[in-house]
């Protein structure tokens, strides 16, 4: 049984100051935007405490949430972090974030059980070539997650 099925209900496209660039981010976006990066951070994109993020509309929604779909209108381009969702750092080696995270994303299937998601989760991450991030300009979301000792790394 998975650990998490994405149910398309937009939550984690909504909020304030979430979603923290990386130089990757930016070369991917306007890449697929056909923006020169430059031009992707004037359109699309505010400094703040020297990061760099994606801006919001008056309903806090992310520059790129189309409703429409009710998802990422970037979707194959989006950011690590968002690829990451919600498998970010703390979920993965902390159980009582994991469960602060069933609140907020019905995605996120308690029966599976915490050590389920870690290992769901360090796959996820392998798998979408998320690159976990030890600079302290990175959003801290993307730290790595050590696999637990004694544990085989499920890549074959």
């Amino acid at each position: 049984m998975p650990a998490f099925v994405c149910q398309r209900c937009g939550h984690c496209c909504f909020g304030r100051g979430g979603i923290v660039l990386t130089a990757r981010d930016v070369e991917r976006l306007a890449d697929h935007l056909g923006l020169s990066e430059r031009e992707l951070l004037d359109l699309h994109t505010e400094e703040v405490g020297g990061r760099v993020r994606l801006r919001v509309d008056k309903d806090l929604a992310c520059v790129f949430y189309n409703p429409d779909i009710s998802g990422c209108g970037v979707h194959p381009a989006r950011p690590d972090v968002c690829r990451a969702w919600p498998f970010f750092h703390g979920n993965l080696i902390d159980e009582d974030s994991w469960r602060m995270t069933q609140e907020y994303c019905p995605g996120v299937r308690p029966e599976a059980g915490f050590e389920a998601f870690a290992r769901e989760g360090r796959e996820h991450l392998r798998r979408e070539g998320v690159q976990q991030e030890t600079d302290a300009s990175a959003p801290s979301a993307l730290r790595p997650a050590p696999d637990p000792v004694g544990n085989p790394s499920e890549e074959s």
